[in-house]
């Protein structure tokens, strides 16, 4: 799709065919083996899959029954019994793969074997440890196959016009960014048996996006407190993440999980705006995941817009259409033999990154990334 202009003072189009708010599918042939069938995947996943005429030829969950559903809705023509009978299917050239993460290596080790494989999709966080994801990235680099992580903000479609802005010089050399998160997650019952919780599987996709804009931080300081509204134990709950870029920019990450009382009668104002700013412009907007509606984006440039504020528009949204960019990236790197945009390799720097701000909570310091190895371990 191609984005739209509009002049904020004088409400009338500006022509503008420079921004694409979402992916161009230029790779649809590789068929699909889907395993779970949670809300992420019956939601997400598979909506997005449908639109962009992605085969999804075999499914499999934890329990038959669940996949069965799904599969059912979503047309899906075999269902077998166990992930691992799945990842056997020789039918099946990619797995796809929503799963918590303490189950997942397991089962991206089962699909590393298989010939008939060409390459996965992973949940993030891809592990629970920073050695495990290593581990992964070597074990796949040695079996020759593509191992991607679906880090799907990178996919919002504000984030990737934001990008698009960036790149063009508009805003010129960046100064301070900010990630502003007062909402509410769903935290997946699997999370109660671990210990940590925001850092990784919330704040893991802003610190993410914020690398895919910015490149790999220098350091990162993390505050926490509890989350008054999650009963399970938990490490961290809010978090507050500084981060400092060789460029000189700071970025800072906030997400506030608790964001208010939920409850009858009280009118709660959940929601994530953010912003960057540089020396030729600025640009803002808001990631419309809490509300249920599309991101957007507004931005004024000494550059480019004669100092005006003009706001480019789109009809999508992260959730589905995000997924479509995930999938397609890795359907083209399959076609053509180039690395995947979401690179395994590239997801372990992230988890370093992770790992980076829980040495900073545990240690009550700034963390330089420096100290978080991503080699190879013998």
């Amino acid at each position: 799709m191609t984005a739209v202009l509009r002049n904020e003072l004088r409400e009338e189009p500006v022509a503008s065919n420079d921004f694409e708010p979402d992916v161009k599918v230029r790779t649809r042939e590789y068929k699909i083996g889907c395993v779970g069938a949670g809300m992420i995947m019956a939601e997400c996943h598979l909506a997005a899959y449908k639109e962009a005429g992605f085969p999804v030829v075999a499914i499999a969950s934890r329990t038959k029954a669940s996949a069965e559903k799904v599969a059912r809705r979503w047309e899906i023509p075999t269902v077998h019994d166990t992930p691992e009978q799945l990842i056997e299917d020789e039918n099946v050239e990619i797995i796809d793969l929503a799963f918590p993460p303490d189950q997942q290596p397991a089962l991206i080790r089962h699909a590393l074997k298989q010939k008939h494989i060409k390459a996965i999709l992973a949940q993030k966080p891809l592990a629970l440890s920073l050695k495990d994801a290593i581990e992964l990235r070597d074990e796949a680099a040695k079996a020759g196959k593509i191992l991607s992580v679906n880090q799907n903000m990178r996919y919002d479609q504000s984030m990737r016009v934001l990008k698009q802005i960036m790149d063009s010089g508009a805003l010129g050399d960046i100064v301070f960014a900010q990630i502003d998160m007062h909402a509410i997650p769903h935290w997946q019952s699997f999370l109660e048996d671990y210990d940590r919780l925001t850092l990784a599987n919330m704040s893991v996709h802003h610190l993410d996006v914020l690398r895919f804009l910015f490149g790999d931080p220098d350091e990162i300081t993390t505050l926490t407190r509890k989350d008054p509204r999650t009963k399970f134990d938990h490490s961290d709950g809010i978090t507050v993440s500084t981060m400092r870029f060789p460029s000189g920019a700071l970025a800072v990450s906030l997400e506030d999980v608790w964001s208010g009382p939920r409850q009858e009668g009280y009118k709660d104002d959940q929601h994530i705006n953010w912003r960057v700013d540089g020396t030729k412009g600025v640009a803002k907007g808001t990631i419309g995941w809490p509300t249920g509606s599309a991101s957007t984006l507004t931005y004024a440039s000494t550059e480019t817009t004669g100092g005006e504020w003009v706001t480019p528009s789109w009809d999508t949204m992260w959730f589905p259409h995000a997924f479509i960019g995930v999938m397609e990236q890795l359907q083209h790197a399959v076609k053509t033999g180039e690395p995947p945009a979401l690179s395994v390799a590239d997801n372990v720097k992230t988890m370093a990154l992770i790992e980076a701000g829980y040495r900073s909570i545990d240690e009550g310091r700034t963390v330089k990334l420096s100290e978080i190895s991503t080699n190879s371990i013998s």
